[in-house]
């Protein structure tokens, strides 16, 4: 919030003494010592005090930050919104924010190993993150991400798992899910999850393109 104060504008009070013009000729008299109006200092207004803001609760948080992501999907899912990158790079922000500032701290670093190719470093810090913050649902999805890099596909299967259940919306994870699911062979379930992107987010890149692909053996061929 803004903190600000009134401000108020004072007019002088005017007081005419001794209006009657003096005779022709006459001397004007000093006024008497007592004719001189009293002037009572205007005391300053004072603004009331603002009262000091309550800190949020965690619990308060996570009600903002899941109000915050529900407007987010409602803009996603419109299949003809031009700003649906920026809209899905927002999600991607909620998502890394833990309400942790040591939690954070663990996934920045784990993502800095990932980007210089480090998975067992990144590993480390990740199942130290799931460890402490069993809740967050982004320590899980980015844990699945090195296990797929190693191509460790059960472990990263059960862990989009974990992801899903604690955010169902999670795009990221339910592309994910199809690009294994298809390299393992199962073409229906890689299907399901394409699809099941593609609901949260009509433009996920890459989504369309495995449904595409999958179609012809999951839904038969046109005759």
């Amino acid at each position: 919030m803004t903190n600000w104060r009134a401000s108020l504008a004072f007019l002088p009070l005017a007081v005419a003494v001794g209006l009657t013009a003096p005779p022709a000729g006459a001397q004007p008299s000093a006024p008497a010592p007592d004719s001189q109006p009293e002037t009572q200092p205007v005391p300053e207004a004072r603004p009331d005090p603002q009262p000091a803001p309550r800190p949020q609760s965690p619990e308060d948080e996570a009600v903002l930050r899941r109000a915050r992501l529900d407007a987010l999907f409602a803009r996603l899912a419109r299949i003809d919104n031009p700003d649906w990158l920026s809209v899905q790079n927002e999600i991607w922000a909620q998502w890394s924010r833990s309400g942790s500032p040591a939690i954070d701290l663990l996934l920045m670093r784990a993502e800095s190993a990932m980007e210089h190719r480090r998975l067992e470093l990144a590993l480390r810090f990740l199942d130290d993150l799931v460890r402490l913050a069993p809740d967050f649902a982004e320590g899980w999805n980015k844990r699945a991400t090195v296990y797929f890099l190693l191509e460790e596909y059960g472990r990263s299967v059960a862990d989009i798992e974990r992801t899903l259940a604690l955010e169902r919306r999670h795009f990221g994870a339910l592309s994910g899910l199809g690009m294994i699911l298809e390299r393992l062979g199962d073409k229906k379930g890689a299907m399901r999850a394409y699809r099941r992107g593609l609901e949260v987010h009509p433009n996920l890149p890459g989504a369309a393109g495995g449904v595409e692909r999958l179609s012809p053996d999951v839904d038969g061929r046109a005759l």
